[in-house]
């Protein structure tokens, strides 16, 4: 079965990479700001997958692409901090990577702070799934959504049209 039927909603996940929001040390502010975005998308979302840098990112991925959704966004883990892992968790997941999406959202950022040349995210394809790499920052994330914006659409309907070639 497809991520993406016609007429059913499609699904997304979202996996905060943060060992001190995982930890209770503070509350994730990326997580709701990306909900609030899938849903105004139309995307009906599971829980949001709070964990630790590094390794469990990439245990949060597989676990939910097993659930086949159209979209998974992380936030998170992007930087050059030894624990900044995410991007690295991801890229094996991706048969197709998209670097147009990143370069967009880098170019949109860097027009703010030069310190978005810095994030290391993927976005990609896992089979029918489109995956991001989006920061850990509040601004950051809505920053990459704006980008994404314009093209989510037409991003899954692309992917669910070459679902099983």
């Amino acid at each position: 079965m497809s991520a993406c039927e016609p007429n059913t909603l499609r699904k997304a996940g979202v996996v905060i990479a943060s060992t001190r929001a995982a930890a209770g040390v503070y509350a994730d502010e990326t997580g709701p700001i990306i909900l609030d975005w899938l849903s105004e998308h139309g995307f009906d979302t599971f829980p949001t997958m709070v964990v630790p840098d590094g390794e469990p990112v990439g245990a949060a991925l597989r676990a939910l692409l097993t659930q086949e959704p159209a979209v998974i966004i992380t936030s998170g883990g992007t930087g050059l901090s030894p624990d900044d892992r995410t991007p690295d968790m991801t890229l094996p997941l991706l048969e197709r990577e998209i670097p147009g999406i990143m370069e967009g959202i880098r170019r949109a950022g860097a027009a703010k702070t030069p310190m978005a040349m810095l994030s290391r995210g993927h976005a990609g394809a896992a089979g029918s799934t489109f995956i991001i790499n989006l920061p850990g920052s509040p601004k950051g994330v809505m920053d990459g959504l704006a980008v994404l914006d314009p093209l989510i659409g037409h991003l899954c309907e692309q992917l669910e049209g070459n679902h099983g070639h």
